[in-house]
């Protein structure tokens, strides 16, 4: 496989809308990069353009330390899976995978036995003979990506490629795209928009809004130390909980309650004594017994853990307690918050000690 070099990549097109602002990343050879964000972000344009789909209007796009800017995608090497599949519905799926290998005219015997091995890594063994039509929507996609392998390229490309299946069917299907990973140890750029997805697949996530990036990291670096409010609010289910709140005397103060903050909260909050800042806090970090009041709208019974919704005053909030709970409608629980976050107001980017 192969390292891949996004360097300060920008989209402009040619009404002068800008989709995508100095993207600079560098993929290291046989890792998994998933760029998330909601839609319109600019992620499916970054993976349009190393593709070849779109054109590159400023920076640099290189392969094995090849420049490939310029490059028509047909060179490239680069095997890119829709989330439509694009399946040729004439054709069996031996035919399907076997196409673009028939194109380039390799010898018949190589293209059988690549056929027959994508197909064992796949489970797809038995479907060869079937049309995609005969396949589930699961299979199908397990036929794109089998058509992907044969051509061993440089780099994978994934396009929301789970976007049209079912709970289930995503689940399974995310799953076996771990083990292709495995393995093929091959390098893969994969585009979604579900963080559940970034946050199981990813080496490393790179976290898009408006055409920017905000975070890149691993998925537990975005989770447990958010760059700003955009990537705590957007990364994490249930999100973060968040109140603005005014440093004083120790304290982070609102309208509706008051927290003690710890030496360390205190140092790194010391520039901000009388000032609003935002405070993040995550639902499973919400601890039952506390001096905060909890008056509850919902109680959401998930096995292993419980979903709390209601209010603190007027602000909103969710709490995610171990166990199973029996809170109705109208209790007050009384509630303490373990880890906080903190934002800057001005700038929305996190402080930081």
């Amino acid at each position: 496989m192969s390292d891949l070099k996004l360097q300060h990549l920008e989209k402009i097109y040619d009404n002068k809308v800008q989709a995508v602002y100095d993207f600079d990343l560098d993929v290291r050879d046989g890792e998994l990069i998933v760029l998330v964000g909601p839609s319109g972000c600019g992620k499916s344009t970054t993976l349009r353009m190393v593709a070849g789909l779109e054109d590159i209007s400023k920076g640099k796009l290189l392969i094995d330390g090849k420049d490939v800017t310029q490059m028509p995608p047909k060179d490239r090497d680069i095997a890119m899976v829709f989330q439509n599949y694009a399946l040729y519905s004439h054709m069996t799926i031996y035919e399907n995978m076997a196409f673009s290998l028939m194109l380039r005219k390799e010898n018949k015997n190589e293209i059988h036995q690549k056929v027959l091995a994508a197909a064992e890594i796949l489970d797809l063994t038995a479907q060869l003979n079937k049309k995609p039509a005969q396949l589930s929507g699961g299979q199908r996609q397990r036929v794109a990506m089998g058509r992907a392998i044969v051509r061993k390229p440089k780099v994978f490309l994934f396009d929301e490629p789970l976007s049209n299946l079912d709970a289930k069917l995503r689940s399974a299907t995310r799953r076996e795209i771990l083990l292709l990973h495995k393995k093929l140890n091959a390098t893969m750029l994969y585009v979604t928009h579900d963080q559940t997805e970034a946050l199981t697949l990813a080496d490393r996530i790179v976290c898009m809004s408006m055409g920017h990036v905000q975070q890149i990291g691993t998925p537990l670096e975005l989770y447990d130390d958010p760059a700003n409010l955009f990537v705590a609010g957007f990364i994490g289910l249930p999100p973060m909980n968040l109140f603005d709140v005014e440093i004083r005397d120790g304290q982070a103060v609102c309208d509706d309650f008051a927290v003690d903050l710890s030496d360390e909260e205190r140092n790194r909050l010391a520039a901000y004594e009388g000032k609003t800042v935002t405070m993040g806090v995550r639902p499973e970090n919400v601890e039952e017994r506390g001096r905060i009041t909890v008056d509850v709208s919902t109680n959401e019974n998930l096995g292993l853990n419980t979903l709390v919704s209601g209010r603190i005053g007027s602000h909103k909030v969710t709490c995610k307690f171990r166990g199973w709970c029996n809170y109705k409608a109208g209790d007050a629980i009384s509630v303490s918050f373990g880890r906080k976050h903190f934002f800057d107001k001005e700038t929305t980017n996190a402080i930081r000690g």
